[in-house]
């Protein structure tokens, strides 16, 4: 069956094939923005019903994690069915609302497609266990045991142990990047390749505009299973130090050659659609950059990709320098999706505490920064109102993650945790609920709740909002180049240039006022200023300062 044009798509947003270069994306957590039948789980009316605060905060897209038939063992990460919604989050027909209404307020919708494994209860993996003899028997990494019975190799799971499980009825070990009820599918299964395909027409014939591939490099494992070496340095960006999944390489269980192939083919089909995207999530501690260099290299491959190098505790000037730096060194032809904060991490105004001077300044310094960078950028709910991270005492803990390895490490509760939308409604406005799955955090409803942030103009979300018609008033900001300045201490400077427009971005890592002199020979006015002002020649920053200069050659 042949794609649909882009044209005859219901309500689609005007065609422009580049939308995504510079858009603001914003993310969506279905269990936790917003529940519209009093069951105490956001759904996809809820989020129906909120669409016109993401369309006033000025987003280009939206981007929903997943909402399809699952058990929820990892809360729709683990598919039981890729063509339903789960009826927890509503149905089809409430999905397909989702998209008219996105649509009629100039929002594109991106669904997140979780390919790398299966839900066990997945009707494919529950005839593949039955036997080696099946119509599904090559869907799954299946491997015979070493001769003593033990795993075939040393592969472990990011959620804690051996990475092979036990299946009596086959006599075979199944590999788990994650849960074991999570099994892994088998890329070099054609079959495999052709459904998810079909999979991926399915939504796009359903009107969605774009996909973002969770773990996309954990699609295509060694054939030979190889055992992975020890990691050259322990600590991960990624992944906490309680977990031994830090102490190896992960060369042959991810980011294998053999996916380019695959995304070549899922880019194909994307283009038949017209103004579609893709975003890949990147999780290589060792190549994260490399691996979106090659995912996203000419136009046969993803759109962009994001990794979690602007998603762990480490920040600071030199840390952000770096990361631009090595960006456009490696991948300077590429797109990059850059996020300080989603789902799977600690929220980064309180991850990154230890930068910043209070929660509200601290906001507004990662917002410029975030809005300067080149590339395309996600929001994580609740990240406008500069949520902090929830404290989930462990008897309520629902994460898997954090079940295990608690309290080293908490799991991904605490930026779960419903939206605040209203300080005098029960549970913030979340739901009507007597319980919601997860508590609302005790200091979000009073400090951070949309009502209040509406009727004043001098808050966080007022800023969003601000940097972001910036972003889309200057090409400068959204499709420039960067170009990294000189500079001294912690102050770091960048120009964005696009034509004839050139846009400097100077931001102050410091806690203490900083002065930056313009560079000789150029004359600047200021476009946009966070706790920062330009005097005569010189930049004065308070602590956590930023500012946006237009700049021309002097005479």
């Amino acid at each position: 069956m042949q794609g649909k044009p882009a044209t005859q798509m219901a309500s689609a947003p005007a065609l422009d094939h580049d939308w995504w270069r510079g858009a603001v994306i914003y993310q969506i957590y279905p269990r936790s923005f917003q529940d519209s039948n009093g069951d105490g789980i956001g759904d996809l009316n809820g989020i129906t019903e909120r669409l016109g605060y993401v369309a006033a905060l000025g987003a280009d897209a939206i981007w929903i994690s997943p909402f399809f038939t699952s058990p929820m063992l990892d809360f729709g990460y683990d598919v039981s069915d890729y063509r339903d919604v789960d009826p927890m989050f509503g149905s089809l027909e409430d999905f397909r609302k989702l998209v008219a209404r996105a649509h009629e307020l100039g929002i594109r919708v991106i669904i997140d497609l979780v390919f790398s494994h299966t839900s066990d209860q997945h009707r494919w993996f529950q005839e593949s266990r039955q036997s080696r003899e099946n119509r599904y028997a090559d869907w799954y990494v299946w491997a015979d045991p070493k001769p003593d019975g033990t795993p075939p190799n040393n592969w472990l799971s990011l959620f804690g142990g051996c990475g092979w499980e036990w299946e009596a009825r086959r006599r075979q070990y199944y590999f788990h990047n994650f849960l074991k009820q999570q099994p892994d599918l088998n890329f070099h299964c054609p079959a495999v390749q052709d459904e998810l395909l079909s999979i991926a027409r399915f939504w796009l014939d359903l009107g969605v505009d774009g996909f973002r591939l969770d773990t996309v490099n954990f699609y295509v494992h060694d054939k030979e299973l190889r055992d992975n070496p020890p990691a050259r340095n322990r600590e991960s960006l990624e992944i906490p130090l309680a977990n031994p999944y830090a102490w190896q390489d992960h060369v042959y269980d991810k980011s294998r050659p053999e996916n380019l192939r695959f995304l070549e083919r899922m880019r194909a089909l994307m283009d038949e659609y017209g103004a579609i995207t893709s975003v890949g999530e990147v999780g290589d501690a060792e190549r994260s950059l490399q691996t979106m260099a090659a995912y996203t290299e000419g136009n046969r491959r993803l759109h962009m990709c994001y990794s979690f190098d602007f998603l762990s505790r480490a920040f600071g000037k030199a840390h952000v320098e770096k990361t631009i730096r090595d960006f456009e060194r490696v991948a300077g032809g590429s797109w990059g999706c850059w996020a300080f904060s989603n789902h799977d991490v600690e929220r980064h105004v309180s991850r990154w505490a230890v930068y910043g001077r209070d929660r509200l300044t601290f906001g507004r310094f990662t917002l410029a920064l975030l809005m300067a960078l080149r590339g395309s950028v996600c929001i994580y709910q609740g990240e406008e109102l500069g949520l902090s991270e929830a404290e989930v005492p462990y008897e309520l803990i629902q994460d898997p993650y954090g079940k295990v390895f608690w309290p080293e490490f908490k799991g991904r509760d605490g930026c779960r945790t419903p939206m605040a939308w209203d300080a005098d409604k029960p549970n913030a406005g979340f739901s009507s609920a007597n319980r919601t799955w997860l508590p609302v955090a005790l200091d979000h409803p009073g400090s951070a709740a949309i009502k209040a942030r509406e009727e004043n103009p001098e808050t966080l979300l007022e800023d969003y909002r601000r940097f972001i018609r910036l972003r889309h008033a200057h090409e400068a900001l959204r499709i420039g180049s960067i170009r990294i300045e000189e500079s001294l201490g912690d102050v770091l400077a960048f120009g964005r240039q696009h034509g004839t427009e050139s846009i400097l971005c100077v931001f102050n890592f410091a806690l203490s006022v900083a002065r930056w002199p313009l560079p000789e020979g150029v004359e600047a006015k200021s476009l946009a200023e966070a706790g920062a002002r330009l005097e005569g020649r010189e930049i004065i920053l308070d602590g956590n300062g930023a500012i946006y200069l237009t700049v021309t050659e002097g005479n």
